[in-house]
């Protein structure tokens, strides 16, 4: 199902014919339009190579009888009239069948963003930032062009296909059998390359993947790899995925090689074999010279729709390889239910049960934690580098499942909330903030769309951002990122923390969300959003303990247990790791002062 370790799912060929039929239903009518259309074309392509064997026919017929010279003319003007009709029909079935492709493919594509966007962010993150890169955009073009161009092509070379052999039996059963006969190089040459193709193309697509990985990966950690000197490293990482591509694309390039030789070569046997077949007929008085010349001329005909649809059938495996890789994210890990399949919680309690987890490459974080948060408590999570926080965090906001025990929420498990329930339950906010292209208004309405500009100015003033907001050239209506207004990290720190207000969820966990703000910015912040969030439940992973201070219960986290949980007072009072940690805290700020 996967084409690779941490690589997102690979739909299967039965799931891709499922959706191709699904994606043709959606647009019926257009599809069926451009069905007979191309068949009203092809039909009116047969009658020249008939007509032509007519004039034969009536030439032989007129030298012998001194007549038929002006039944030539009437036959010519008809093959005119027929050539003026197929043109015509095969333009409109072409137009018809582009604007099917171009209204398919903006499914397709909205699909795709819908699927991203309901992917867990555990599984893009194990598939990695490549994986998904490649699909969004080199298969997705893919299929684009597919859609655009060679669907409707294959469809009107396939009805011409069809019509031509058809019209050979219906001159003579005979010829038509020995037509057919002598396409079994091509079925044969076909058949070995089908077998080998989607596996080849889907290995293609995996190691581009790959690179994409590789480099997209090189390129954010840039600063890490020259302080660390790992540039050497990354770079042979790099050529071995290079190499990895360049193999696979080697490989659908023998393919290629191999199939389209032995296809040329054949093209001539059906017109070589009915020609000697009709001659031998036409001697034993079984058929007429006309119908022998047609039969040639239908098959010689043959042979253009049919190198045209060879032609699309190698562009629909490197195709179907990216339409399976696109459609694959249907069957990416994500919660089951949906907001009216999966169960909503009955409260907002939050409940941890012998909670463990492990990483793939890495030993066990945490080991058998049990903890309960009541409904509208500030708890602060303390400990030191290294003892499971942030991993406690991520099961908490549903991001991750935990290997073994339960984490819920109203008797729930988080991690099979649906997203749009979820983010309606439990918000993680960390240090890692985007500001998105567009204003400063979109910005916050991601998380709320039907807010106001009075709700965005009060989660603004929330979080202490209304000042610097109202100094932007255009206020709201200032457009950030490339091309507009830069923001600093502690802006889009705001930023990110008035789209929680807005989002309004009753559970909101804070991991090093205000450690980008100075000291002061930050405290006033974590005040502004204890004043909002009354009421609500915080989870706070605390870095600098006045956070701990101000909570309602302090839970202290080391080697991935919880170890103490109490109030302030009551842990520095036991004299324990956390009046140890408060001790060294508040003597180094004392010396601060």
């Amino acid at each position: 199902m996967t084409a690779g370790e941490g690589l997102l799912p690979v739909a299967d060929r039965g799931q891709v014919r499922r959706a191709v039929v699904r994606l043709v239903r959606a647009d019926g009518r257009a599809f069926g339009a451009a069905l007979l259309l191309n068949a009203l074309a092809a039909g009116a392509g047969l009658a020249g190579p008939w007509l032509v064997g007519r004039i034969v026919d009536t030439v032989r017929a007129g030298v012998r009888s001194g007549h038929g010279a002006g039944a030539v003319d009437r036959l010519a003007l008809w093959i005119l009239l027929c050539s003026l009709a197929q043109l015509l029909l095969a333009r409109w079935a072409r137009y018809v069948g582009y604007r099917f492709g171009e209204r398919t493919l903006a499914r397709v594509r909205e699909e795709y963003v819908e699927r991203v966007l309901a992917l867990p962010a555990s599984v893009v993150e194990r598939a990695g930032t490549g994986d998904l890169t490649a699909r969004g955009t080199a298969d997705v073009a893919t299929v684009g062009t597919t859609l655009r161009d060679v669907g409707p092509e294959l469809l009107v070379n396939t009805v011409q296909a069809l019509f031509v052999l058809g019209a050979v039996f219906a001159l003579d059963p005979l010829l038509g059998a020995f037509g057919l006969l002598g396409l079994a190089p091509v079925w044969l040459a076909l058949r070995w390359y089908l077998r080998r193709a989607r596996d080849g193309y889907l290995a293609e697509g995996a190691a581009t993947s790959q690179t994409a990985e590789i480099v997209a990966s090189t390129a954010a950690g840039a600063r890490t790899v020259e302080a660390f000197r790992l540039r050497q490293r990354r770079v042979t990482a790099s050529r071995d995925a290079l190499e990895a591509s360049r193999r696979t694309r080697f490989h659908t390039l023998f393919l290629r090689t191999v199939f389209f030789p032995a296809v040329e070569v054949t093209y001539t046997v059906p017109v070589a074999g009915v020609l000697l077949v009709g001659g031998w007929l036409h001697g034993r008085g079984a058929v007429g010279v006309g119908a022998v010349v047609a039969a040639a001329l239908y098959l010689r005909q043959f042979t253009e729709p049919l190198d045209q649809i060879l032609m699309r059938v190698e562009q629909l495996q490197s195709s179907g390889a990216s339409f399976a890789r696109v459609e694959g994210l249907a069957r990416a890990s994500r919660p089951g239910g949906g907001a009216g399949g999966c169960p909503v919680p009955a409260d907002d309690r939050i409940d941890v049960r012998d909670v463990r987890y492990a990483y793939e490459r890495g030993g066990e974080v945490l080991r058998g934690v049990d903890l309960t948060v009541r409904p509208g408590e500030r708890l602060a999570v303390v400990g030191p580098s290294g003892a499971g926080k942030t991993t406690l965090s991520r099961l908490l906001a549903g991001i991750d499942r935990p290997g073994a025990g339960t984490v819920t929420v109203g008797g729930v498990p988080v991690a099979e909330l649906a997203p749009e329930l979820l983010r309606r339950q439990v918000v993680l906010v960390t240090q890692e903030h985007h500001v998105f292209l567009g204003t400063v208004r979109d910005n916050l309405l991601i998380a709320e769309p039907e807010a106001t500009d009075g709700d965005v100015w009060a989660a603004l003033t929330a979080v202490g951002a209304d000042d610097w907001v109202r100094g932007l050239p255009d206020g709201l209506d200032t457009r950030l990122g490339p091309g507009g207004t830069a923001t600093d990290g502690s802006q889009a720190q705001q930023l990110a923390l008035a789209r929680v207000v807005l989002a309004d969820p009753h559970t909101l966990i804070l991991d090093e969300a205000t450690a980008l703000l100075d000291p002061t910015t930050a405290r006033h912040t974590e005040r502004a959003l204890a004043a909002v969030l009354e009421g609500r439940t915080v989870i706070a992973i605390a870095h600098r303990l006045h956070t701990a201070h101000d909570a309602d219960r302090v839970a202290v986290m080391e080697n991935g247990r919880l170890t103490e949980l109490g109030t302030h007072e009551d842990l520095v009072t036991a004299g324990g790791a956390y009046a140890a940690l408060w001790r060294t805290w508040h003597g180094d700020t004392a010396q601060e002062a």
